[in-house]
């Protein structure tokens, strides 16, 4: 039996970590409700990002979108306006796409069956758990970023945490304080958080730092245990603001599916071997919107980095010439006037384009 398996240990992590989050956890401000909307939203904001960040989103989001039939009933485009700088925006998607469903099968009424919840859009086993029990007290347990961290640690594990999910969900069911799970969860978050941090993490202050295996053998700085890394991809896009004889310029909105779904842009495309960047521009418009149009001068250039690639926008100012825009490519394509940008939700990086077009 694994030292995690014994009862009076199981015991002893579980009063020592209620007792640390009462005096010390932290006031956030989805802690002060169990409105699960309300929680369901602040779980998916804080998926891969910080909670400083989030905070001023889910004030915004809720004053916007204060239920589940009002978000279910609004126009992707406001959602995603409201998203933007957030990234991943593929949760926002799904949060419109689980709260249509919502609407539809349970009369706008987040269910409280784990079954059901895991089959809306966007909810995965931790953050079905992480509504269920802050929520509703309900004793599910979770295996995000720093509950897998603070585990892994816990444990010593010997392997990166990707390779022994299956190892950490068991651990992290085991561990789980059934009688107080809204606590015992929220805990857990936020000693991973504040105190089992990746870099430098303050031991001293750990409430169970008397059972963690990796202290123990001073390995808390090697421990999770990492993946060696490759360098991110670099790819080189040309990028056109086409312009026509009425000072408008013309954007289009990407499929729903895939990379930044939903978002309009600035039309363009991958530079290709031996291509100068304006041959690119004229053929990725082109090919993405059948007209002609004359490549004039350069805008600005832009170093962007996503999860998995790097890219380098080459941004030119382009006449439109001919041909009817189409949009082959993209869902739609729209005229719009300079001032009329920061009505649209862009991606980060075109949102610097915007900004000096607009000046």
């Amino acid at each position: 039996m694994e030292f995690w398996e014994n009862s009076t240990v199981i015991h002893s992590l579980q009063r020592s970590l209620r007792e640390w989050y009462q005096a010390q956890g932290r006031d956030l401000p989805w802690r002060s409700t169990t409105n699960p909307y309300h929680i369901w939203v602040s779980e998916v904001m804080l998926q891969q990002t910080q909670v400083s960040t989030v905070i001023p989103y889910y004030y915004r989001w809720l004053n916007q979108f204060p239920d589940i039939p009002t978000l279910a009933e609004s126009s992707l485009d406001l959602i995603l306006k409201l998203w933007e700088g957030l990234g991943y925006y593929a949760r926002a998607r799904n949060l419109h796409r689980a709260a249509q469903q919502v609407a539809s099968e349970y009369q706008g009424i987040f269910p409280q069956e784990l079954e059901k919840v895991l089959t809306l859009p966007g909810i995965g086993r931790t953050t079905a758990g992480g509504i269920l029990s802050a929520a509703f007290n309900q004793p599910v347990s979770i295996l995000d970023g720093n509950v897998k961290r603070v585990l892994a640690r816990l444990v010593s594990l010997e392997q990166p945490p990707q390779k022994a999910i299956k190892q950490l969900w068991v651990i992290s069911d085991t561990l789980l304080d059934k009688k107080h799970p809204r606590e015992y969860n929220q805990g857990l978050m936020d000693l991973g958080a504040t105190i089992c941090t990746p870099s430098q993490p303050a031991c001293l202050l750990c409430p169970w730092s008397e059972f963690c295996q990796a202290l123990q053998y001073n390995l808390q700085t090697k421990i999770p245990m990492r993946e060696p890394s490759s360098p991110l991809p670099h790819k080189e896009i040309g990028v056109a603001v086409i312009w026509n004889d009425q000072g408008e310029i013309l954007i289009d909105r990407r499929p729903e599916e895939g990379l930044l779904g939903g978002l309009w842009e600035f039309p363009g495309g991958k530079i290709e071997a031996n291509e100068t960047i304006a041959a690119c521009i004229q053929r990725e418009i082109e090919e993405e919107l059948g007209i002609k149009i004359e490549v004039g001068e350069h805008l600005i250039t832009i170093n962007h980095a996503y999860t998995h690639f790097r890219v380098t926008l080459n941004v030119y100012h382009c006449q439109y010439l001919q041909g009817e825009p189409q949009p082959l490519e993209s869902q739609e394509l729209r005229w719009v006037k300079p001032e009329q940008l920061s009505e649209f939700p862009f991606p980060k990086a075109n949102t610097k384009i915007i900004e000096v077009i607009v000046g």
